[in-house]
């Protein structure tokens, strides 16, 4: 019964909030690498009557962690009145609407729920946000450098971004700084973009954080493809497949030759058989004339 009527106190200091124009705004994940500097922005509206009544009535914000209320179990990263705050812990913001709030040199410990809490010389302007802004920590080992293309295989002239990320969550305030080849380059950035893509391009992309190289990235290999050396290819193919050229026309050649011996050849047997094959006939014989003595006893 108790949790029913804690969820229902809950549910009615959101109506609440609502009601009387009370809200927080801020993004419900910020995600930063272990080392790095991350900013929650904020801002939050107070009840415009009470405000037009008595002023001013903000005296102090609060940023804190933990459950829905900054109260005494709630520990207060951030107490305008407290002179014991962490230092990695900076306020960007106001008593008028900004509450925003810087964490630098990120660590483990500070992967929590934070809430921010106003409070004013007038109860009903008091108030704190029931849902807060969840700091996520990861390790730089789990930067990836992502790009349209996974094989890292483009040509001249084309252009491609290198986005720094990691994989459990994106990354928008890292301060990052890339290199190419082991050497840092002059930009700076989540994203990495390329515009026009030349041969000088080519190399092994790491990311990592500006003040912290041991969160190097895993390298993404870019290759631009070059002209020059692709008509190189070109001519070495080219100069190579000479010889074989050669080989193959003396071949074509020898065997042209061979085809018309043998052809002479066998037109030659087949013109010498024929000749063998006609046989000449004598001429017929020529009757003597018989002599007279043959001729009466003929008669």
């Amino acid at each position: 019964m108790a949790v029913w009527d804690k969820k229902i106190s809950c549910c009615f200091t959101l109506l609440l909030a609502g009601a009387l124009g009370q809200r927080v705004n801020y993004p419900r994940l910020v995600c930063g690498v272990k080392g790095s500097t991350v900013t929650l922005p904020c801002s939050f509206n107070t009840l415009k009557s009470v405000v037009d009544d008595v002023g001013e009535p903000l005296i102090r914000v609060i940023w804190c962690k933990g459950p829905n209320t900054c109260g005494r179990e709630a520990p207060a990263v951030y107490d305008s009145e407290s002179q014991n705050n962490n230092p990695r812990y900076r306020y960007l913001g106001d008593k008028k609407g900004d509450c925003t709030l810087q964490i630098s040199d990120l660590q483990e410990e500070d992967e929590a729920t934070l809430r921010f809490r106003v409070e004013a010389n007038d109860r009903r302007a008091t108030f704190t946000a029931p849902v807060g802004v969840r700091v996520m920590v990861i390790d730089g080992a789990q930067l990836k450098i992502r790009s349209c293309r996974n094989d890292g295989e483009f040509k001249i002239g084309e252009k491609v971004t290198l986005s720094c990320s990691a994989a459990s969550c994106s990354i928008h305030q890292l301060e990052v700084t890339w290199f190419r080849d082991g050497h840092a380059l002059s930009e700076t950035g989540p994203a990495l973009h390329l515009s026009y893509l030349t041969a000088t391009d080519s190399g092994n992309y790491t990311c990592g954080l500006r003040k912290n190289e041991r969160t190097l990235s895993v390298p993404y290999s870019l290759h631009v493809e070059d002209d020059k050396a692709e008509k190189a290819e070109e001519e070495v193919l080219t100069k190579s497949s000479d010889p074989l050229l050669a080989v193959r026309l003396l071949l074509f050649t020898l065997h042209t030759v061979l085809i018309v011996i043998v052809t002479s050849i066998i037109i030659k047997r087949t013109c010498v058989r024929k000749k063998a094959d006609v046989t000449v006939q004598p001429p017929d014989a020529v009757e003597e004339p018989r002599r007279p003595e043959e001729r009466g006893r003929a008669v």
